[in-house]
């Protein structure tokens, strides 16, 4: 994924600045300042805001929002499009770009709703279906507060930030069916205050465990989460690799667009590549909505897209695969698509003389047989 990048003033090392906005460049006494991010005496670079006196004051708003042509219904939203200043600037260290959108927040939530709730209903039996029905406890993911009924609903958050997608999803779900997972300690005390229930693990996101986490939690998961855009990749091969074992049911998450348009590609394109391949054997991938850069804050220089993924599970993928083990199938696709302009076998050469412990004359065997 390429991605333009400046040097630091201070520094030989690059910065990814695709969600820094266009900004003044200033030098300041003490500090460096690179349109609008100000590297302090800790090396640390945050989001300097215009008004040094910005009070945190959150907007409230009721919003109606539709997604897949259908609404959400009347949905109370508070957002936080700024935060006090030297207390809870964003950091680019962290990737931290906050929603500020009432609406974007509710149509998050919502499409989070549908994801998790089609399936969830995909992965029950007609039994259970049934007797839902007869007692009257089918859920309609158009009714945020019908989510607190629903069982075996277990919402992850990941990343939650300023808590923006949380106090919406904590009315819709409600604290007993949500966690989060922040690596960020202000965050984690500053929600932990504002939502005392609120279950939060003040943990890295590549580093969580979530075979764990489901086992602890009694089923798969359902993941929800603005993530940064500088280890979105990461992220959503360790939600596959969790699929394996039936630990994350759906994800529904913010992305750069181009990252988004590559997964959802179809083939003999520019775009299809590793994205593609890998996401749409494990999952069914959809991209609900583009997100324009007004509504966070700071303000990235792209536009963004929310992705629904709906992995297959352990029985569904292991006959798409067809008895391949999925490590070899994630390296041959890499090492296909590392070498684009090659054919297909000579690209695969190198690793088949791997396999075949260096064995020149089985490797053209194997070819031979394969054309």
């Amino acid at each position: 994924i390429k991605s333009s990048s400046v040097l630091h003033p201070s520094s030989t090392n690059k910065v990814n600045i695709d969600k820094v906005p266009t900004r003044r460049r200033r030098i300041r006494s003490g500090s460096h300042s690179l349109r609008g991010w100000v590297q302090g005496t800790d090396g640390e670079w945050t989001w300097e805001e215009d008004d040094p006196s910005a009070a945190y004051t959150p907007i409230s708003s009721t919003t109606t929002a539709t997604i897949d042509g259908e609404s959400t219904g009347e949905i109370s939203v508070q957002a936080t499009p700024t935060l006090p200043s030297g207390k809870f600037r964003p950091k680019q260290s962290l990737g931290q770009n906050y929603l500020r959108d009432g609406n974007t927040v509710a149509k998050i939530v919502r499409a989070f709703a549908k994801d998790a709730v089609e399936t969830l209903a995909a992965s029950t039996s007609k039994e259970d279906v049934a007797v839902a029905a007869k007692n009257d406890n089918l859920v309609d993911p158009t009714n945020f507060n019908s989510l607190k009924q629903q069982t075996g609903l277990r919402a992850v958050e990941l990343g939650p930030g300023a808590g923006a997608l949380t106090d919406v999803l904590l009315q819709s779900v409600g604290s007993s069916n949500l966690q989060c997972i922040e690596i960020d300690g202000r965050s984690v005390e500053l929600l932990s205050e504002k939502h005392p229930s609120l279950r939060i693990h003040h943990e890295d996101v590549l580093q969580v465990d979530y075979a764990v986490l489901a086992k602890e939690e009694g089923g798969p998961l359902s993941i929800i989460g603005n993530l940064p855009y500088y280890i979105t990749s990461q992220i959503l091969f360790a939600l596959a690799d969790a699929s394996h074992g039936n630990s994350v049911r759906s994800a529904t998450v913010t992305m750069q667009w181009e990252v988004a348009q590559r997964i959802v590609a179809p083939t003999r394109c520019k775009d299809y590549g590793i994205l593609s391949v890998v996401f749409q054997l494990y999952t069914t991938p959809k991209i609900h909505f583009k997100i324009p850069p007004t509504v966070f804050y700071p303000q990235p220089k792209v536009d963004s897209a929310l992705l629904g993924l709906h992995f297959l599970g352990p029985t569904s993928l292991r006959r798409r695969l067809a008895g391949v083990s999925p490590a070899h199938l994630r390296s041959v696709v890499t090492t296909a698509f590392q070498q684009r302009r090659k054919t297909v076998r000579n690209g695969l050469k190198k690793l088949a003389l791997e396999v075949y412990g260096g064995d020149a004359e089985r490797v053209k065997e194997f070819f031979e047989r394969s054309a």
